[in-house]
């Protein structure tokens, strides 16, 4: 990570951990493919709307009582660096994280995140499936492809690959499910090969009459020795099963004879149990939430898809949505179409539409544009996230015009009788999966476009009355010191010049002749800066101690009307990982004009290679104010001299 891009990080950093009450108020942080992740102790110290207008965040959101803040892919795991380096964390990992999180969880939660687990570890081979059913389908019906032997062998070889994931896929289900409830996974793989043994009856061929089922007795019970080829819901429930008592065998059976004793009787018993229990029950299970589906649509007809398709989003803000893998999954193996993968899909491109009629209501506003663009191209490849919590719900009436489009897109699925032959992906990489049957791909185009335009029109209608965008910002609110020990809030307005003294022995420079480009460019902010003649720095204002980083190369500090400032010792210097530095404050301290804040050894430091220029970066002015130096070159922290931080027409 260039100098730059880490200097940036860091002011990230300072400004999330303020914003989420303090580093006493994290338990733990991690980050996935887009997300930081971050668990506390108490969410309602997180200042959720702040963290909004951080740098390079693109929304923020609190679910399975995490707070994560969407980056994007690639950057995230930078900003994830520096911030878990600032706050101490940086060993942890994402199940540690989860093992943390969950314990916040409710029992509803903690199943919902656990479906979500099993499916994520797979999906990839999911996709794969689904992706060359679609391709197969297109090169299916293609002439030239049937008259060619090279093309039509070709087809056949993916429409053979396709179809034995899908075959096969209970077995990827159990085993990731045994994975993730702390099973061994290899035992996982074992169950599903039970589950799809060739001596079994095929489930297909049972249920249609054309093989012959044989029927044991155990302990007065029938059991019909039938396979589970499609059976997704006994998959998951073998799964947990099997890893449970894998870790109860492991722990009561002898040492000497444990290795081979324990996987044998996880095998026996999860055997006796799949073909006594868990599959009748587990078939009895998939087969209701098909009917229930099946039902909705041959009674609930046009409104039901439409209640669907417009509500499902909602159903993603809450995270509950993890468990429609399993009943598309579920549905496929049933019925060989799958009708909620283009519900969901239209759904997904109304709030695009929604981030489109957001946009252009405020199409002059620079940070609108840097949020909705990637917010929308995020949509076209399926994923809500950015759109969702960084725009539609953040501003509330393009969350109901995208749920209006939904539903719009929902009757033309429902006319049109569309579906999907595989599921895991949506809007354009969907198209793929869409069943070829009776224009079935000019109507998953129609369907998309009545619910993109949907979304956008009627976020456009809604905005004349319910954007609250432009509302006047209210007063600042900040703290101001009575005493050294006592604090009261007030309310207080900003005076019209704010004056912040020398805060170091030395040259003064301006930013621009920092011989750092962050500095130079003013990436993290303007300001001014010292070269030293001493190891010293002291407060330049009255204000408070934000942080102090661990490496106590810088300061983040506030004056008493909320001014924000960070003192940067040196550059680089983060590498010297606080030797030859000694702090006198520490976070949370109110201080005031010339106290002592940090010391550090000039000599030593410039001799380990690092310059020690001083930067005072104001790293939160707001446009319509300015700086202004009214400052000789040369500067003592006792001489008052002075940097003037002052309004501009007011």
């Amino acid at each position: 990570m260039d100098a730059n891009k880490r200097q940036r990080y860091e002011k990230i950093s300072i400004e999330l951990t303020r914003l989420v009450g303090g580093r006493e108020n994290i338990q733990g942080v991690a980050h996935c493919a887009t997300r930081l992740r971050i668990v506390l102790n108490d969410n309602d110290l997180a200042d959720l709307k702040a963290i909004e207008n951080v740098d390079l965040a693109k929304g923020v959101f609190v679910a399975g009582d995490q707070v994560q803040i969407i980056f994007g892919a690639g950057l995230v795991n930078d900003v994830y660096e520096v911030f878990a380096e600032y706050n101490n964390m940086k060993n942890m990992s994402l199940s540690d994280l989860k093992t943390v999180a969950n314990k916040k969880m409710n029992p509803l939660q903690r199943i919902i995140k656990a479906l979500s687990d099993v499916f994520v570890d797979i999906m990839p081979g999911i996709l794969a499936a689904a992706l060359l059913t679609g391709l197969s389908g297109v090169l299916g019906n293609l002439e030239f492809v049937q008259a060619n032997d090279t093309l039509y062998g070709i087809n056949r070889l993916i429409n053979i690959a396709s179809g034995a994931i899908f075959g096969f896929l209970p077995l990827a289900v159990a085993y990731s499910a045994c994975k993730r409830f702390g099973g061994r996974p290899i035992l996982g793989i074992v169950i599903g090969c039970v589950m799809l043994s060739d001596s079994l009856a095929n489930a297909y061929q049972a249920a249609q009459g054309t093989v012959e089922v044989t029927t044991l007795h155990i302990f007065g019970l029938g059991v019909d020795l039938v396979g589970f080829q499609g059976g997704i819901i006994v998959a998951l429930l073998m799964g947990f099963v099997t890893a449970k008592l894998d870790i109860v065998f492991e722990k009561k059976v002898p040492e000497v004879i444990r290795l081979l004793l324990s996987p044998l009787l996880t095998t026996l018993v999860g055997s006796l149990l799949l073909f006594t229990i868990i599959g009748p029950v587990g078939r009895g299970l998939s087969s209701g939430i098909t009917n229930a589906l099946v039902w909705m649509t041959q009674n609930l007809g046009v409104f039901g898809y439409a209640i669907f398709s417009a509500l499902q989003q909602l159903v993603v803000i809450t995270g509950l949505h993890h468990i429609f893998g399993a009943i598309e999954a579920q549905l496929l193996a049933d019925t060989g179409r799958n009708f909620l993968n283009p519900l969901m899909s239209v759904a997904i491109i109304a709030q695009g539409g929604a981030v489109l009629g957001y946009l252009v209501r405020h199409r002059k506003d620079v940070k609108t544009r840097e949020l909705c663009i990637p917010s929308f191209i995020s949509v076209l490849f399926g994923i809500t996230e950015p759109a969702l919590f960084g725009i539609n719900l953040r501003y509330r009436f393009p969350i109901i015009g995208g749920c209006i489009g939904g539903a719009l897109g929902g009757m033309v699925v429902y006319f049109t009788n569309l579906a999907a032959v595989g599921f895991g992906t949506t809007v354009l990489p969907g198209i793929a999966l869409t069943d070829p049957a009776g224009n079935g791909y000019i109507n998953y185009i129609i369907a998309h476009g009545v619910a993109i335009a949907g979304g956008f029109l009627m976020t456009l209608v809604l905005g004349k009355f319910m954007d609250k965008t432009q509302e006047e910002v209210p007063a600042v609110e900040t703290k101001i010191e009575t005493t050294e020990k006592e604090i009261q809030e007030e309310t207080i307005k900003v005076p019209e010049k704010e004056v912040f003294f020398g805060y170091a022995d030395g040259q003064m420079i301006a930013m621009e002749d920092v011989k750092d480009d962050t500095f130079a460019n003013k990436v993290l902010g303007d300001g001014i800066a010292i070269i030293p003649n001493s190891g010293k720095v002291y407060a330049p204002i009255d204000g408070t101690i934000i942080s102090i980083f661990d490496t106590k190369h810088a300061i983040c500090f506030a004056s008493k009307y909320g001014t924000e400032i960070l003192i940067h010792i040196g550059v680089d210097t983060v590498n010297l990982q606080g030797k030859y530095f000694t702090t006198y404050v520490k976070d949370g301290d109110v201080v005031k004009k010339g106290q002592l804040l940090i010391e550090f050894d000039k000599e030593q430091v410039e001799k380990e290679g690092y310059d020690t220029v001083i930067p005072m970066i104001f790293t939160d002015l707001p446009e319509e104010k300015r700086l202004e130096k009214l400052t000789p070159n040369s500067v003592t922290a006792e001489t008052n001299t002075v940097l003037v931080h002052s309004h501009i027409g007011n």
